[in-house]
């Protein structure tokens, strides 16, 4: 019994510290932080929304409760278990779905509003993703890091928390 609890919290560390390298390590958002992202993006009914790295899937749970149809990405294995035990108690959960995939394989042509907090060395890809699956008009919205070359159309700072940058394909 003790070796396959050692193999379980094996696993979930090797693909934390995988999703550490890949994009950014799991740090879940605070409840500010959300708020402010639901502001910012002017998050509306019936929008798609996609969460790059979803993590326990704040962000996507909260675009439901505006009427958004929201997916996230995680491939962390801890935080999207703990993502899909939590869609259980969503009033919106039929419009929530959570993919344990990488984010390079989203398919977001069809996304009104993508957040993302990544490290920024994952931002030469990201960019590039963007910019060529993401219809005009849609919103970017990052957490930290601004996309260099870009010009945020806003930038929401609060005291003791980093900015969020929003940004318009």
């Amino acid at each position: 019994m003790l070796e396959v609890l050692l193999f379980i919290i094996f696993l979930f560390c090797l693909t934390g510290a995988y999703a550490g390298i890949k994009g950014a390590p799991w740090i879940p958002t605070d409840k500010k932080t959300v708020e402010r992202f639901l502001k910012l993006a002017d998050i509306k009914k019936g929008e798609k929304i996609y969460d790059l790295g979803c993590g326990d899937g704040r962000i996507i749970f909260a675009s439901a409760q505006r009427g958004a149809v929201a997916e996230g990405f995680e491939i962390a294995l801890f935080p999207f278990l703990l993502a899909n035990f939590l869609k259980i108690f969503e009033k919106e959960r039929k419009n929530i779905k959570i993919l344990y995939s990488d984010i390079m394989n989203a398919n977001l042509f069809d996304a009104d509003v993508v957040y993302f907090f990544l490290l920024p060395a994952v931002y030469p890809k990201i960019k590039e993703k963007l910019k060529k699956e993401m219809k005009k008009g849609a919103r970017v919205v990052v957490f930290v890091w601004p996309i260099e070359g870009w010009t945020p159309l806003k930038v929401d700072k609060a005291e003791k928390s980093s900015a969020l940058y929003l940004y318009e394909i």
